[in-house]
């Protein structure tokens, strides 16, 4: 029963990710405009900062003790939600810390190369079904 108690959590956290992710996107849109990705780069910057703060708070050597849940429902729910950029940031910076900077630069180099690879992807494909 704690497994789904935990799912639950992560449910939750990911749906109000979700619905921030689109609220702080539209307003920078509507703030700065769209000639740039201004509201995505806000958001991976603002979740990759929260990650690093509530994992470094309430880690192991942390100021403050949090329930497996509730570190669950912040870090894989709301961030993960709200952006994966932050988790990606938080593994990168991990493996940098333990000084694998070699495992760090390559989770970088493959991460945008084969992401953007996959996005061109996606499109080409669904652009071959749109004719």
């Amino acid at each position: 029963m704690s497994g789904a108690i935990t799912y639950g959590w992560i449910a939750l956290g990911s749906a109000i990710g979700g619905v921030a992710r689109y609220w702080c996107s539209g307003l920078a849109a509507e703030a700065i405009g769209e000639t740039f990705p201004w509201g995505t780069l806000i958001v991976n910057v603002a979740g990759s900062f929260v990650i690093g703060f509530f994992a470094t708070l309430s880690g192991p050597d942390g100021r403050m003790l949090i329930p497996s849940d509730a570190r669950q429902f912040v870090m894989v729910g709301l961030c993960g939600g709200y952006t994966t950029f932050s988790s990606f940031s938080l593994q990168t910076l991990n493996l940098m810390r333990d000084g694998d900077w070699l495992r760090a630069g390559g989770n970088v180099v493959l991460s945008v190369a084969l992401c953007m690879i996959a996005v061109w992807l996606g499109h080409v494909a669904a652009a071959g079904l749109n004719r």
